[in-house]
């Protein structure tokens, strides 16, 4: 890159410094971010801006800058510095930035400009000018950025000759015309309300220096004849070569003026500020001879892609994987394969909510470490876990957060090692765990005082912790711990996921949601039950309202007590098929994120299917509210006589104990089953039941004395009749009528009394 003066025939030639690119760590993040969450599988050009700066230290090459800001055409240019406009080509793979047609990008970028010069575009918005180019891929999972810049510069036919070689500006300027030049681009820059004007027009003489801006060209130069001068904001600091902005600049003076003017002044402007002193005396200023030429209507051949650090023409990559801090690092990371979901798979999927919701998780062990893991997957960053044992040699194999050394000298607390576990695999997480025990019905705590006080903190501090977190994953062993937690989450409306194992069978389900009171949940917890037909419908396959739906206890004949008591080992411990924790615990979390996606969240509907080919849905029943309202009314006091009582008394609050008297009393009577045996054709006097072909059931809410022994026999007779081979009665659930059975009934009842010997 060299220039001198006209007379020297081998440095005759115009060379420009081109621009260096530099990319800030910040436009990376933001160029990130934007792929994962709004261009996704878009390859369209994205508009971005960057800025140059002319007050660089010498040595410095010419640079364009680009920021976190670059995405923001609306963001400020910092101050002294002069904007570019350019566009982003971010492609899906290597492969595609690779493949990219770059003479074909050069030139519709170059048409672009050659356009605003000849439509006088670029002299109203002379930032036409400095378009570039960025071509990129993102690998994003090892952080390998691979890019390649272009600043389209056209090409004059010829070489532009020096009429007079660069020289500084202290050189043909006076110190009073400098101090003139400050002031006057100072003032025009503040006139417009810009940082810098990348070009501009000058006039001057030995007694003043005057600045316009390139539109008003033909007012400003209507008294020259032979030569005007203007001026071009240059990031270069070299003594005898401009920088790259001014070679689109000269071919606008060409092709604008050249049959006007026979030659230009060019004043390269740099401003350098230096241990606070203002300077722009190293700025250079030469004349040029404008070519003698009219302009075809094609546009000129351009040139502008960059070379890459080995000097060749190819793109340049950037690893910031090694520069970044790992624990930025490894969240990103986290959020990469979630946020890739929304690409393609599911693009309305809300991650922020799954991402900000807080976990309690209620028991450390195989199912805990399992739903904790998933819950990470998820990218959950709040998790706690509470459980009151220490590891033992047994559970490493099964518990994946633990170790053999946390085994040693008794065995670390579970819900503390879990904790530190969780933060030793991924540091971004906010987990924390509570060695505390639940208090659970049948297990006494009226010892004594001190076991009372003991067993309010826990209440106490397991009412905080439900309340202080959004879902509350049930993972404990026995049935009977569940049932605390399961009363204080639906009294405080917290989303419950509950998920317990069997030998090869498990459980998972959500708990459903009182009504907000605001939204008359009185009408929910005044102790009355709702009618099978409101909560079912007219169908038992229909859609059943979040808050209808009951929890873990909610089927139960039996009420929560000492489930340990007098058991065996096998019995004691949770025995079960290894493989089933993974599976349960999974389908606990992946039921979260299902229903918080849903618009109601924890209030959303169980959907199920008519669809007969698959599993028949089950009602999970209605919430207890006998027992919230005696919790919400008495607190600690009512939850004392749960812990110290037997499950007697849970069940004469609910209604169990009147239940199972009364289905002790509902028993079959002779003369029904007798006709049952008649009726399957079996005449003779022994009836064997062994020979009754047809099945009958009989589930019954209510006391089959009430009904009236030939009231029973007639309907048993009727479902006969019709063929049926199933009979079942349910309170509120009434059996389909069956056509012409009525008449024919009492004839049959009465043959059949009359052999029976019965009235």
């Amino acid at each position: 890159m060299m220039a001198a003066a006209l007379g020297d025939p081998g440095l005759s030639k115009l060379l420009f410094a081109p621009f260096s690119s530099a990319l800030d760590v910040g436009f990376w993040h933001e160029l990130t971010q934007r792929k994962l969450n709004e261009y996704r599988l878009d390859e369209a050009p994205k508009d971005i801006k960057g800025y140059y700066y002319n007050g660089d230290s010498a040595g410095l090459p010419a640079r364009l800058t680009l920021e976190f800001s670059a995405f923001d055409m609306s963001a400020p240019t910092p101050a002294h510095c002069c904007p570019a406009v350019g566009t982003l080509f971010n492609t899906n793979t290597l492969e595609a930035f690779k493949a990219a047609d770059k003479k074909l990008l050069l030139e519709q970028a170059a048409d672009e400009i050659w356009e605003a010069i000849k439509s006088g575009a670029a002299l109203e918005n002379p930032v036409l000018l400095n378009k570039f180019l960025l071509l990129t891929f993102a690998d994003l999972k090892k952080y390998h950025f691979y890019y390649w810049f272009c600043f389209p510069a056209l090409c004059l036919p010829e070489s532009i000759p020096l009429i007079q070689g660069p020289v500084g500006l202290d050189q043909r300027f006076s110190p009073k015309q400098i101090q003139a030049l400050e002031h006057a681009y100072d003032d025009l820059c503040q006139t417009e309300g810009v940082p810098a004007l990348p070009y501009f027009l000058i006039k001057y003489d030995e007694n003043m220096v005057l600045v316009s801006l390139l539109k008003h060209y033909s007012d400003f130069f209507q008294d020259q004849r032979t030569k005007i001068t203007i001026g071009v904001y240059d990031p270069c600091n070299l003594a005898q070569h401009p920088g790259w902005p001014l070679r689109n600049l000269l071919v606008l003076a060409a092709h604008r003026w050249s049959s006007c003017f026979q030659s230009v002044e060019v004043l390269c402007f740099r401003d350098r500020t230096m241990q606070g002193m203002r300077d722009i005396a190293h700025s250079i200023i030469f004349e040029v001879k404008l070519p003698e030429m009219a302009f075809s209507p094609d546009c000129p051949k351009a040139v502008g892609w960059e070379k890459n650090q080995k000097g060749g023409m190819g793109p340049r990559m950037v690893n910031l994987s090694e520069c970044m801090d790992p624990k930025r690092l490894a969240e990103s990371s986290v959020d990469l394969n979630l946020k890739l979901m929304c690409w393609r798979l599911v693009p309305t999927l809300d991650l922020e909510k799954v991402v900000s919701v807080k976990c309690l998780l209620l028991g450390a062990g195989t199912l805990g470490c399992n739903v904790a893991r998933t819950l990470m997957g998820w990218g959950v960053r709040h998790i706690t876990f509470v459980d009151n044992a220490n590891i033992s040699y047994s559970n490493p194999v099964r518990q994946p957060l633990y170790e053999f050394e946390d085994c040693l000298a008794g065995g670390k607390p579970k819900a503390l090692a879990a904790a530190d576990r969780l933060q030793k695999i991924f540091p971004g997480v906010n987990a924390r765990g509570f060695n505390m025990s639940i208090p659970m019905p049948g297990h006494p705590v009226n010892f004594s005082s001190v076991t009372l006080d003991q067993a309010r903190r826990d209440v106490e501090q397991l009412e905080q912790l439900i309340e202080s977190h959004d879902v509350v994953f049930l993972l404990m062993d026995t049935r009977e711990s569940r049932w605390l937690p399961a009363v204080i989450a639906a009294s405080k409306r917290k989303l419950v996921i509950n998920a317990a194992l069997g030998f090869d069978t498990f459980v998972v389900m959500r708990h459903g949601l009182k009504k907000p009171k605001q939204q008359g949940a009185g009408d929910l917890c005044s102790g009355h039950l709702v009618a099978p037909a409101d909560l079912l419908g007219s169908s038992l396959f229909a859609n059943i309202p979040g808050y209808k739906l009951g929890c873990y206890f909610c089927n139960d004949v039996v009420a929560p007590g000492d489930s340990t008591r007098d058991r065996t080992l096998d019995q004691q411990c949770t025995v079960s098929r290894p493989g089933l924790a993974m599976i349960a615990g999974a389908l606990a979390v992946e039921l979260m994120v299902s229903v918080l996606q849903h618009p109601e969240g924890g209030y959303a509907i169980a959907s199920s299917s008519d669809d007969r080919m698959n599993e028949p849905p089950t009602s999970l029943g209605l919430v207890p509210h006998q027992v919230l309202d005696q919790y919400e009314r008495e607190g600690f006091n009512f939850l004392a006589k749960v812990f110290n009582s037997s499950h007697s008394f849970l069940e004469d609050l609910t209604g169990l104990t009147l239940l199972h008297q009364e289905t002790q009393a509902a028993e079959y009577p002779k003369t029904a089953r007798t006709l049952l045996s008649l009726v399957n054709g079996d005449s003779d006097s022994a009836l064997r039941p062994a020979k009754v072909e047809k099945a009958l059931i009989f589930r019954t809410l209510i006391p089959a004395s009430t009904f009236g022994q030939w009231y029973d026999c007639g309907q048993i007779i009727s479902s006969l009749w019709a063929g049926c081979s199933v009979l079942t009665y349910k309170m509120g659930v009434k059996m389909p009528a069956v056509k012409s059975v009525r008449t024919k009934q009492a004839d049959i009842c009465e043959k059949l009394s009359t052999r029976l010997g019965v009235e």
